[in-house]
């Protein structure tokens, strides 16, 4: 019997990638192949999220435009997977009757068997259960990231509330997975050749709070950076309010945990961090700051605002454009408040205007431009530990990679413009310019 040619889609953020890698995983081999390309695919399925607006638009348009495979292509069944059917399975199976299967978050590892029986029937269907689903290092999974990068998802769901976030509701409250389970998971990563392991959850600081094991980030660190071939290990996604004393030591003490952090803030107006229901203020907010710069040499801090929170008033707007001009960030994200359905700041008076945010977030992102530019001019001349990734998208006479200060994907990159590497290779680099984003520099032959 000839096998069935799969073909994922994945959208959104790692944490989705690790659940559209664990799906990849359950496909038996010998029934199934995995194709890169969806013109050539039996079965697409998109693993969509829908956290604001503009992400459940990207998955919508996703899903039409994969449909044309359906009568263009080879395509017998399209499944749609994830967080938009988790919120919307009421509206989805009337609006997207090009969809052929819809299944949601808990049902990760069930996607074989659900493609199985819709292969049997005649008509649309979908299977969307409680979001529970935590997987763990004994499941198969296919890592679709570059042979020496990986993400771990430590935890799944959240119990912080912040009144903007629909996660819980897609998601489920806190689950931790044990210290032993993420570490067995490592060490299986660095046998396949992984150098840097990412670790993510909805909020890293959060890891454990619902286990009584001992489990913390603090402790999973400590068994983490045993494990002999990891060379970078790095935290994304940490709530300022759960950066303890000894996190901020272990990461300046051990040499294996990257001199990273990703720190959503959201905001730096009380007013606002309250209505976000965010569990810490402005003042705190600085003193972490500073006993971060003061305790880790050379941190690379990332953090995210929201532009256009209900009430936010042209005067709060322009206390966290200050903030942003002070220069405390590396990298810094900015979204548009997107009003949703189910959360609590949808409810809220005095929403502000779409073209009010869209003005806000570029005054944000030219601020921090000119931030970013400026700190990565004060590189120029230094030697670093770069990843070598492959070549430019630019051109091809052009190596890249980046550094422990670089998060995949989000954050910029080195050009190499002298000395060859193998991909995967950490060499020595000594840098040469720099633009806002990017870094340029030569290899130093040891």
């Amino acid at each position: 019997m000839d096998k069935f040619k799969v073909s994922m889609v994945s959208l959104g953020c790692p944490k989705n990638l690790v659940d559209a890698e664990v799906m990849l995983g359950h496909l038996p081999l010998d029934r199934y192949e995995i194709v890169t390309d969806e013109s050539q695919a039996d079965i697409i399925v998109i693993n969509t999220c829908a956290f604001i607006n503009d992400a459940k638009e990207e998955s919508v348009d996703t899903i039409l435009e994969v449909a044309d495979y359906k009568e263009k292509g080879h395509c017998k069944l399209l499944v749609v997977s994830g967080c938009l059917p988790q919120r919307y399975q009421e509206q989805l199976p009337e609006q997207l009757p090009e969809v052929d299967l819809f299944i949601g978050t808990a049902e990760v590892p069930r996607l074989v068997e659900l493609i199985e029986r819709q292969l049997q029937l005649d008509a649309p269907s979908q299977e969307i259960g409680v979001p529970d689903y935590l997987y763990d290092h004994e499941t198969p999974r296919v890592n679709s990231s570059p042979f020496y990068s990986s993400y771990i998802k430590i935890a799944e769901g959240c119990s912080n509330h912040c009144s903007y976030c629909i996660i819980p509701q897609l998601r489920g409250s806190l689950r931790s997975r044990s210290i032993d389970s993420v570490v067995q998971e490592a060490r299986n990563l660095v046998s396949q050749g992984v150098k840097e392991i990412n670790l993510i959850a909805q909020d890293i600081t959060a890891y454990g709070l619902d286990r009584n094991d001992g489990a913390t980030l603090e402790n999973l660190l400590k068994e983490l950076v045993k494990v002999d071939e990891v060379d970078w290990i790095r935290l994304l996604y940490a709530h300022p309010d759960g950066i303890s004393d000894e996190l901020i030591e272990r990461i300046a003490q051990e040499e294996k945990i990257c001199n990273y952090l990703d720190i959503p803030l959201q905001h730096i107006d009380d007013q606002i961090l309250a209505g976000m229901n965010r569990r810490i203020g402005e003042q705190k907010i600085r003193a972490l700051i500073k006993k971060l710069r003061e305790k880790i040499p050379d941190l690379t801090l990332r953090t995210s605002f929201i532009v256009g929170f209900p009430g936010e008033t042209r005067e709060q707007f322009d206390k966290l454009l200050e903030f942003v001009k002070e220069g405390h960030f590396e990298r810094v994200g900015v979204f548009r408040y997107s009003r949703e359905e189910g959360t609590a700041a949808a409810a809220l008076p005095n929403q502000v205007p779409g073209q009010t945010k869209k003005g806000r977030l570029n005054r944000l992102m030219k601020a921090q431009a000119r931030v970013s530019f400026n700190k990565n001019r004060a590189l120029i001349g230094r030697t670093e530990t770069v990843l070598v990734e492959g070549y430019s998208e630019e051109t091809e006479l052009l190596l890249k990679g980046r550094s422990a200060r670089q998060a995949p994907d989000i954050d910029g990159q080195y050009l190499i413009t002298a000395g060859q590497a193998d991909v995967g290779e950490l060499v020595q680099l000594k840098i040469t310019d720099s633009s806002e984003y990017d870094l340029i520099g030569e290899i130093i032959e040891e």
